[in-house]
């Protein structure tokens, strides 16, 4: 069984990008590079009506080869699996964000990145898909109707602030008043959302995060879950109202949520609103224990993976709870051309090439500047028979209050490495590459001055790594 891989320049409809031998699809002549234009006569609009589509028995797929129409007659099973991977996740138009709010992070982007990392969506198809967070700013009665009747759930919804006056002020667009109206009739029909408040300080802090806190109680305490998360600051930032908290700012944040759960407790029977693992580095406050997060996971906004990852190293669990690509993860896609594309769709991840593991008793942990002060730690306290070191890699290339592993470059990597003893083994977390293997600026492990062992980002992995048994 082998599966076939290409890369196109873009089109009007999703590419077949892999064939599985054998599959329905090779057997009725699907080829790598087919253009799809319809299944029975219909052109789905994305991936969900795509899979809907072809879940039937027999479907008939309508390809364009070498310019001319071509019709697969697939012979399958309801069911069965088609066995042919596409290029993206919406067929259609992404649909983008026409907010303009000053704290968003892709305004803070250099010049130079890859097309598609500049894409700002609102669309709710890629919440659903990907985690994706929409204001909800363009969402309308029909998809309302789809979101219900194809039970697309959860959805992740960026609330920021309750009243109309200040989220319209946040989001700089007149609709953002009115727009959770649709997160109140998405609730009552039985969707499970799961909601975010980027909190920016002097702007929805203070009194505006109290009275968020107060909505959320009345209008919308069926929500799933909400996340506390800070803004996020680069040095291409041009917002002068825009800043990082202060450890004061953190710390009261921290006492608000911290109150708002004990209340959320008793109101609904669980905690539902968390702050971000980032707060409580910012305040200098421990982090709470694992099961404090309840069976919230919500590692994708930063929460709870301090505390995740301390119990996996300190071989407290058996679970694998390595986080996703995290904050480009819907358009991180390598060197297509698709803004819509996605490379989470294969069936087959790419496999990220490692140099071999060497046995050798001197190792460099390479991680953001807030992963170092969770990690190295955990390495001063576990007694490992290796000279262990934990290497935070500056983020000179967004710079600001940049420090997530996740969006560690090769630039940084390169620059922290220039003088590294070759003698050693270098550990990297896997989070901070694409599945093509590419980091952010489109450098690669081949590119770093010394060879690096690419591992899974979560505590077995790096215990496995060190040795500790």
């Amino acid at each position: 069984m082998s599966l076939q891989s290409y890369t196109r320049s873009r089109t009007e409809g999703p590419l077949i990008t892999g064939v599985l031998d054998g599959s329905p699809a090779a057997q009725a002549g699907a080829r790598v590079g087919d253009e799809i234009t319809a299944v029975d006569g219909v052109m789905p609009r994305d991936i969900i009506e795509w899979q809907w589509a072809i879940d039937v028995s027999n479907p008939s797929i309508s390809v364009t080869r070498g310019g001319l129409e071509r019709e697969l007659e697939i012979v399958k099973p309801e069911g069965a699996s088609l066995g042919i991977e596409i290029e993206s996740a919406v067929f259609d138009r992404v649909r983008t964000c026409d907010n303009h709010c000053e704290f968003c992070f892709i305004h803070q982007l250099p010049k130079g990145m890859r097309r598609s990392l500049y894409l700002k969506d609102d669309d709710y198809r890629l919440s659903f898909l990907f985690g994706n967070f929409t204001t909800l700013t363009r969402f309308t009665e029909s998809d309302l109707e789809r979101v219900i009747d194809e039970r697309l759930s959860p959805l992740h919804v960026s609330i920021h602030a309750i009243d109309p006056f200040d989220r319209s002020r946040m989001l700089k667009n007149s609709r953002g008043g009115m727009s959770l109206r649709w997160l109140r009739a998405i609730l009552d029909a039985g969707i499970e959302v799961r909601g975010q408040i980027v909190v920016c300080p002097g702007v929805n802090d203070g009194e505006v995060f109290e009275r968020t806190m107060l909505g959320i109680a009345d209008s919308f305490s069926d929500l799933a879950s909400v996340a506390v998360v800070p803004l996020g600051i680069s040095k291409f930032n041009t917002e002068a109202a825009m800043r990082v908290h202060t450890a004061e700012e953190a710390r009261n944040v921290l006492s608000v949520v911290l109150q708002w759960q004990m209340l959320f407790e008793q109101l609904v029977g669980h905690k539902m609103v968390f702050a971000a693992d980032e707060y409580f580095l910012m305040a200098d406050e421990p982090f709470p224990a694992l099961g404090d997060y309840g069976d919230c996971d919500m590692h994708e906004d930063g929460i709870g993976m301090a505390a995740t990852f301390a119990t996996e190293f300190l071989n407290e669990s058996t679970a694998e709870t390595a986080p996703r690509r995290g904050f480009f993860a819907s358009v991180d896609v390598g060197q297509l051309t698709n803004p819509a594309a996605y490379t989470g769709l294969r069936s087959t991840p790419v496999a990220i090439t490692a140099s071999p593991k060497r046995k050798v008793d001197a190792v460099t942990v390479l991680t953001g500047a807030m992963g170092a002060k969770v990690i190295g730690p955990l390495i001063d306290s576990s007694n490992s028979q290796l000279d262990v070191r934990v290497l935070a890699v500056e983020n000179n290339y967004f710079g600001g209050n940049t420090g997530v592993t996740g969006l560690l470059t090769g630039t940084d990597l390169c620059e922290a490495l220039t003088d590294a003893d070759p003698d050693r083994r270098y550990l990297l977390p896997d989070v901070c590459l694409s599945d093509a293997g590419q980091f952010l600026d489109g450098l690669s492990v081949d590119d770093l001055p010394v060879p690096v062992d690419v591992i899974p980002t979560h505590g077995h992995a790096l215990r496995e790594a060190l040795g500790l048994t």
